[in-house]
């Protein structure tokens, strides 16, 4: 996904701006291979880890490899469970940035009703948790605050596993169950950039409402700019990747109090925003 391959691209960058080596591996999605990568890695002598890790349970014992080697441990954009070995967690609020998307949405939609179809990426990954909750929790709120009253209703979920062909497959199912949704709420852009190909076949562009819990990919932004895409989280990887970095240097340089969670600033980007997040040369 080019979220991933900015937030590698940036890790790399930054690095170099501090005479430091990277060694960026991808694990393509499997677990047992993101292990056997952790565990090479430490076999060739790193000084620290800047890790995404790919289940919040099953990546646990990555993390206890490299405190075992002296290896400090930077997780970055998921998610882990508190019984890993890390110094801290380097993402945007998730949370956060769906209570904004959430209340634009309200604002949005004003009093006509809102049938919801989902599209989230894999079932058990915290970070998509966080993203959809947010979203319900400022919708809900916002309507409470306009009219002491909720009317939403989600009629499907689907799973995407973050891509934009899963994005697209699970629409297309999606469409065909229920034909008479008209929100679309996605727990990242690449997904429903893919879904968005399956709603302009169905011929219900102008009908559906999509947006996306968090991102920014930039060519969301491009579609939000048009009006053809609601609004969607900052979740800059490039901001996450350079604080992670920076934080792992400070580590290097004696600092030892860092807080578990390190957030980056939430914000819903929407058409009235979107040229201040709007980069053309981004790689994500």
């Amino acid at each position: 996904a080019p979220y991933f391959a900015a937030q590698r691209e940036t890790v790399k960058k930054r690095a170099a701006e501090y005479d430091m080596e990277v060694i960026a591996i991808e694990a393509n999605n499997d677990l047992n291979k993101q292990l056997a990568d952790v565990e090479d890695l430490l076999a060739r002598g790193i000084d620290l880890l800047i890790f995404n890790p790919k289940d919040p349970l099953g990546a646990v014992p990555a993390t206890k490899m490299a405190t075992a080697a002296g290896v400090p441990v930077f997780i970055i954009d998921s998610s882990i469970d508190a019984s890993a070995d890390y110094v801290t967690t380097v993402q945007s609020n998730n949370m956060a940035n769906g209570v904004e998307v959430g209340i634009w949405l309200a604002n949005k939609m004003g009093d006509e009703f809102i049938s919801m179809a989902l599209i989230s990426g894999s079932p058990g990954n915290p970070v998509g948790e966080e993203r959809r909750q947010g979203v319900f929790r400022g919708l809900i709120e916002e309507q409470l605050r306009d009219r002491n009253s909720v009317s939403f209703e989600i009629v499907a979920q689907g799973w995407g596993e973050w891509a934009h062909e899963g994005g697209l497959n699970a629409m297309e199912d999606i469409l065909v169950a229920f034909p008479d949704i008209n929100v679309l709420l996605c727990e990242n852009d690449s997904m429903c950039l893919g879904a968005l190909k399956a709603i302009e076949e169905a011929g219900k562009t102008e009908q559906i409402l999509v947006l996306a819990a968090a991102d920014g990919q930039k060519e969301a932004l491009e579609l939000i700019k048009t009006g053809q895409y609601g609004a969607t989280g900052l979740n800059d990887p490039a901001l996450v990747a350079t604080t992670a970095v920076d934080l792992a240097v400070e580590w290097i340089q004696g600092r030892r109090d860092f807080a578990k969670l390190t957030y980056t600033p939430p914000a819903a980007i929407v058409q009235e925003n979107v040229d201040e997040y709007y980069d053309p040369d981004s790689i994500f």
